[in-house]
């Protein structure tokens, strides 16, 4: 995907994976050559924090009319040949398009980094397998496993292998993190400049955070290259509650990234599913909200 251009057609790789290139190009809708943002749901939505083979994202998701999917691909049989190939038939089954794969954070320290560039690269490898562009990982607890210092070692060995293989690889915020303000997206973004490599803007964590979100966009606007939909209780507290009941304007946030020219998914990621909420209507109404501003 050259520069957030997410409606090219990817290189669809299949070795290993007992795809054929047939099959996989009839189970990946192509957008309308119009849709340049389109809403997608992450599985966290459904699925919750838990292993359940996102059972519940298949069951559910179709009532809700969003097929765009992000797999949080947490779990070791999730990132299997086989656990990978049961996404896609599945996906193809249901009608659904994977758009991303998100993975565990980057948190190797010392001669372990290689094994942290070997997860990453092999999830680059399935998203393209399944039809998605992109990969996104966060950070680990603030101050460990290597702190920013390694995540920033892991994306100058990814950046060049992204621009290859045409994957975007965006770096998700997350409050009290290796990955949590302006300062550290400064040093990332200095050491590591890439087309494919960019901000996977999380505006719940960034309120969480005591992060303003506005001043996020009006200096990395250009590198906004995924969007996670999330409310936080209170700006400096970290909290997720029902879109709307909380302080994040996230509305007034995708507004102003469309303003500025923004290209790409808007993730649906009110997780875990809300105790006493009816997840169905409750990802239906989020939808609601975010459809008519962008068509």
């Amino acid at each position: 995907m050259k520069r957030r251009n997410f409606l090219k057609e990817t290189v669809i790789a299949t070795a290993g994976l007992g795809l054929s290139s047939a099959g996989l190009a009839e189970s990946r809708p192509i957008l309308a050559a119009n849709q340049e943002i389109e809403l997608a749901i992450a599985t966290i939505c459904l699925d919750g924090f838990g292993d359940h083979n996102f059972e519940p994202t298949f069951e559910l998701l179709p009532q809700i009319g969003i097929r765009n999917v992000e797999f949080n691909v947490w779990y070791p049989r999730n990132i299997t040949p086989a656990g990978i190939k049961s996404i896609r038939n599945r996906c193809y089954q249901k009608g659904l398009r994977p758009i991303s794969l998100q993975g565990s954070s980057f948190g190797s320290g010392g001669n372990n980094v290689v094994k942290d560039v070997s997860h990453k690269l092999w999830l680059m490898a399935q998203a393209q397998a399944i039809g998605a562009g992109v990969v996104k990982f966060t950070g680990s607890k603030r101050g460990t496993n290597g702190g920013l210092e390694n995540v920033i070692k892991v994306l100058k060995e990814l950046a060049p292998a992204a621009e290859d293989m045409d994957v975007l690889v965006v770096v998700e915020n997350h409050a009290n993190n290796n990955i949590e303000t302006i300062e550290d997206y400064d040093a990332i973004f200095q050491a590591v400049d890439s087309s494919h490599v960019g901000m996977c803007l999380d505006m719940g964590h960034f309120d969480g955070a005591g992060v303003n979100n506005f001043d996020v966009i009006k200096k990395y606007h250009s590198k906004v290259l995924h969007v996670d939909i999330k409310d936080t209780t209170a700006f400096g507290t970290y909290k997720t509650v029902p879109l709307g009941s909380g302080a994040t304007d996230c509305v007034g946030i995708v507004k102003d990234l469309i303003k500025r020219g923004y290209k790409g998914y808007l993730v649906i990621e009110q997780a875990p599913p809300m105790k006493d909420l009816d997840i169905v209507q409750e990802m239906s109404r989020i939808k609601e909200v975010f459809q008519p501003l962008i068509q």
